[in-house]
């Protein structure tokens, strides 16, 4: 599969990093975490289609992957995502964001509230190995690019999360309980927009987390 590259990175992004459009509020309300129904999120998980079996010869380097991008406005995604995720957060001219607050941000797999954007990771809720195992094979360097900058998998998260997930799917963990109905739907919404593939243990745990998603 041939993915699309756009010179702009994609989603809620595009106009914070690349200066394609206007320049971004002082300060951007979070993003709230929805929780779609089980049914909803059925669809969603239906959509990978049958499961696959892992690329487990596919070489995987991680410096191949590259880095967060900066914008024409000197920004990186981290320091977007930093914003996007947080509440009350303030920015610098250099736009490295700081809380006049107790707490601006809660990671929301392990509920840890967090007051300092240094003890914060960005996650990839498709770990690249993972995506590089799924069919990210024979991407080229601006696919791979794109996929690791891609807002639509970032998610600001606690440094001790953030190493108990490391690459593992979601057969192999899973976040707290309040927000593995979004963590499913995000993680199987994001292989499907990339045509990557789903192994049926990955399913399995997809759906089981879906039964933590509200009945309406």
């Amino acid at each position: 599969m041939r993915m699309k590259v756009h010179k702009c990175i994609p989603a809620l992004l595009l106009t914070l990093l690349t200066g394609c459009g206007l320049a971004p509020p002082a300060q951007p309300a979070p993003v709230p975490v929805s929780t779609p129904a089980p049914g909803a999120v059925s669809t969603v998980i239906d959509a990978l289609g049958e499961p696959r079996p892992e690329d487990t010869g596919a070489h995987y380097d991680r410096d191949a992957w590259g880095d967060w991008a900066t914008g024409d406005n000197g920004c990186t995604t981290r320091e977007l995502v930093l914003r996007r995720d947080g509440r009350q957060v303030t920015v610098d001219d250099s736009c490295r964001p700081s809380c006049p607050t107790e707490a601006c941000w809660t990671s929301p797999y392990d509920g840890v509230a967090v007051s300092d954007a240094r003890e914060l990771q960005i996650d990839h809720i498709v770990p690249v190995a993972e995506a590089n195992r799924s069919g990210a094979r024979h991407w080229s360097a601006e696919q791979r690019q794109a996929f690791y900058n891609d807002p639509d998998n970032l998610v600001a998260v606690s440094k001790a999360a953030n190493s108990q997930k490391s690459d593992d799917d979601p057969a192999e963990w899973r976040p707290a309980d309040s927000y593995a109905c979004q963590y499913a739907t995000t993680y199987a919404t994001v292989k499907t927009k990339y045509g990557l593939a789903a192994d049926a243990d990955e399913v399995a745990a997809l759906r089981a987390m879906a039964t933590a998603c509200p009945a309406s």
